[in-house]
């Protein structure tokens, strides 16, 4: 039904009809419009963010478990990167330096990739970047695997090639595992009897006496008596540049100039010299250079053997001489 208008005109003391203007109509048509925008913006928004629908829901709670499962792909990345740099660490620093080799390049390691691509967290951006930086760490972790297979073999090769040195590296425990426990790693430490902070060039295995001792690679006895404060103690030289020390000896069973082999029996576990208690006191060194022998134990133990090993050399701290 159309509305009329009546207008009050005190000339004529009557009521008369009036005619708004186009103007006046497209004003309040205006006005219509746009409080009824503002009141549908209104609706939607609480249809939106307040009052979820079933299928919003739905979604919303399968994107919460995809990011969960993001996170949890993006943790098991950052710890295999993690593996596969110390075995790149170990690679480039001990096997290829044994082997004499030059370590792999950075261009090799990781083919052009940069290596920081790990996920410093996945809460504060969006899908579309975590899974692009997710694929990038699996490519740079897929690069690592497969130059690692490449130098693996390379260092197999040479190892084919240099039999006789192999022989001659330090590469088994010096004493049976299940006869002894860990008393002291390598590295700075208190000493026990003079309370001095003292570098520890070896490891001490604390064991009974008379447990047997051996050589750790094939080897020309170049000492074979009371010294100092290692009391008995042999030294052996093993060429290309490795010697090893077996100290606080009980009993020394090799004499000076004598040719032994890997794992041939060479003393027995004592106390003397400098010493709080029967133990066998380890070293090696390269270039006269004392090494952590924990790294020379490749030939001997089990992958959980040597995590074993490596844990206790680096939490044991009493010092026995």
């Amino acid at each position: 039904m159309k509305q009329v208008f009546y207008r009050y005109n005190p000339d004529t003391d009557n009521f008369e009809r009036h005619y708004p203007t186009l103007k006046t109509r497209l004003a309040s048509l205006g006005k219509y419009l746009a409080v009824g925008c503002v009141i549908g913006i209104g609706l939607y928004v609480m249809l939106v963010y307040i009052f979820e629908g079933p299928t919003e829901r739905n979604l919303k709670e399968e994107n919460d478990k995809l990011r969960s499962q993001y996170a949890i792909l993006e943790k098991r990345l950052d710890n295999s990167i993690k593996v596969m740099e110390d075995i790149r660490n170990r690679d480039d620093n001990f096997y290829r330096v044994m082997m004499q080799m030059d370590p792999l390049s950075s261009n090799e390691r990781f083919s052009g990739l940069e290596n920081d691509t790990r996920l410093e967290t996945s809460g504060h951006i969006n899908d579309a970047e975590l899974l692009s930086r997710i694929n990038r760490s699996i490519d740079l972790l897929e690069h690592q695997v497969y130059s690692q297979s490449i130098s693996f073999d390379q260092l197999r090769e040479a190892a084919g090639e240099q039999k006789e040195k192999i022989a001659c590296i330090p590469s088994v425990m010096p004493i049976n595992i299940k006869d002894y426990t860990m008393s002291s790693g390598y590295g700075y430490r208190r000493d026990p009897i003079y309370g001095t902070a003292k570098f520890h060039e070896g490891l001490d295995f604390a064991a009974a006496t008379g447990t047997p001792v051996f050589a750790t690679a094939d080897a020309v006895v170049e000492v074979a008596d009371r010294k100092d404060s290692y009391g008995n103690c042999i030294d052996l030289n093993h060429g290309y540049n490795y010697t090893t020390r077996y100290a606080h000896l009980s009993q020394i069973l090799v004499k000076p100039g004598q040719k032994v082999k890997r794992g041939e029996m060479i003393g027995k576990v004592g106390s003397t010299g400098k010493s709080t208690g029967s133990h066998l006191h380890y070293e090696v060194r390269f270039k006269g250079e004392p090494q952590n022998p924990v790294h020379y134990y490749f030939m001997d133990l089990t992958p959980q053997q040597y995590l074993d090993m490596i844990q206790l050399a680096e939490n044991s701290g009493h010092v026995m001489d």
